[in-house]
């Protein structure tokens, strides 16, 4: 009889194991899901709730901007360190770069940095991950309602990172300077030691991505955000409430796109169904 138990009790443990197993592997699918405006990504279930949580909590961040009266921008950085860079570098880079948008236009304009505002629930998270929540929140009613403008991070965006304000008007070994900056963050900054001591990151690799692709142009999200906004001011073109005179403007490495430009689509990044 103790027997009987004794295996009827293994059983059910294996069964149990199964089952959460099994429970894991659901909350681990991937799954295609499209937005309003049929842009599809291959997402992980496991990331839904938390992106419908942040959609909702940054859409009402974006209202309480209108009310206030702000021009309320998106801005298109690299935060990925694919190609050579740091995560926690372009992040900070993004948040300057931000900084920096919103000290020149003044305080009636609200800049949203998706490095600052992606939400605790999406760490580990893949670009489609992160681009199915930020098309949902770009889209809005179908034609961009919410937003303004579009500020695309380019090279010289990034450089105002890394040099300080009395090199900024006249650079010389921009490149010696990118190696000053990974020798002290080595020496100062633990994490990225231990990256480097990892290979991680390499001196090499840094100095050639931050001196030379530190820009949305390597960026595969930043490739489908610009898709994004050729097609959002597409359809406010056929839409008479909007018009060409309210298209959404853009702005790349701090200066405004000519029409020819930011109505030609770029490569896709991140978009695209789950391959079964």
């Amino acid at each position: 009889m103790g027997r009987s138990r004794w295996k009827l009790g293994a059983v059910a443990a294996v069964a149990a194991g199964l089952a959460m197993a099994a429970s894991a592997r659901a909350d681990d699918a991937p799954v295609t899901k499209c937005t309003a405006l049929d842009i599809c990504y291959c997402v992980n279930t496991k990331y839904l709730a938390a992106i419908d949580a942040n959609v909702t909590r940054v859409r009402k961040i974006i209202r309480d901007n209108k009310a206030a009266g702000k021009a309320v921008g998106y801005l298109s950085v690299p935060l990925s360190p694919a190609g050579g860079g740091s995560f926690e570098i372009n992040s900070e880079a993004a948040a300057q770069i931000a900084g920096d948008v919103m000290k020149r236009f003044g305080l009636s304009v609200y800049l949203l940095n998706p490095g600052a505002e992606a939400g605790d629930g999406m760490n580990g998270g893949s670009g489609a991950d992160f681009m199915y929540m930020w098309t949902q929140i770009l889209e809005g009613g179908g034609n961009g309602e919410d937003f303004d403008f579009f500020y695309f991070a380019g090279p010289t965006d990034f450089s105002r990172y890394f040099l300080k304000s009395k090199d900024r008007n006249q650079v010389d070994d921009y490149f010696g300077k990118l190696d000053d900056f990974f020798d002290k963050r080595v020496a100062s900054d633990d994490a990225f030691r231990k990256a480097v001591e990892a290979k991680q990151i390499t001196k090499p690799g840094f100095r050639i991505y931050y001196g030379l692709r530190a820009s949305v142009a390597f960026s595969l999200g930043s490739h489908d955000e610009w898709n994004i906004a050729r097609l959002l001011n597409e359809r406010r073109r056929g839409v008479e409430a909007f018009g060409i005179p309210n298209q959404l403007s853009i702005f790349f490495d701090g200066q405004p796109v000519n029409p020819g430009n930011f109505e030609s689509p770029a490569s896709s990044g991140d978009t695209g169904r789950c391959v079964k």
